[in-house]
């Protein structure tokens, strides 16, 4: 109960992220969005908000892994801080792509997270195993992100 704090703070950043990113999606949905060209493995649009939201609260949880081993070892203060800027590159992605309609610099930003990803589960994984484990879901997801990002760029 000590670190109840650390365990609000932690997903109330990563799902404070995925609120940016609705701020500049939602609009788009109706109008830009829905009239790009899209691949046959586009999912329904209706997906995205509860697949992004179990993903946020699941990178929170591992966040608050992390950060309750404390932040004095440099190792854990550096996975915390490299957390919190991946963050900011994954918020920056809905807004590149929705808010300033750039699909191609979308793509750059979407590759620049996915390789952060991979690198935050290598350092996560010896402060705290299951840390790492929990981002294993965002890692497909923004997998499949990346080949559906690169489609639309593709098509449109």
């Amino acid at each position: 109960m000590k670190n109840i704090h650390k365990l609000i703070i932690s997903i109330a950043l990563c799902e404070g992220a995925g609120i940016i990113g609705a701020l500049f999606t939602v609009s788009a949905i109706p109008t830009w969005y829905a009239h790009l060209h899209k691949p046959p493995f586009s999912p329904p649009n209706w997906i995205f908000g509860p697949v992004w939201t179990t993903l946020y609260l699941l990178m929170g949880i591992s966040l608050y892994l992390v950060w309750k081993k404390g932040l004095k070892k440099d190792k854990i203060r550096f996975a915390f801080i490299f957390f919190l800027a991946h963050l900011a590159i994954n918020a920056i992605w809905s807004v590149i792509f929705f808010g300033f309609q750039n699909i191609a610099l979308a793509f750059l930003d979407i590759l620049i997270l996915l390789g952060m990803i991979v690198y935050l589960i290598k350092i996560f994984y010896p402060i705290n195993k299951a840390s790492a484990w929990l981002l294993a879901p965002y890692l497909l997801w923004v997998s499949f992100a990346t080949i559906l990002n690169l489609s639309l760029l593709i098509l449109n």
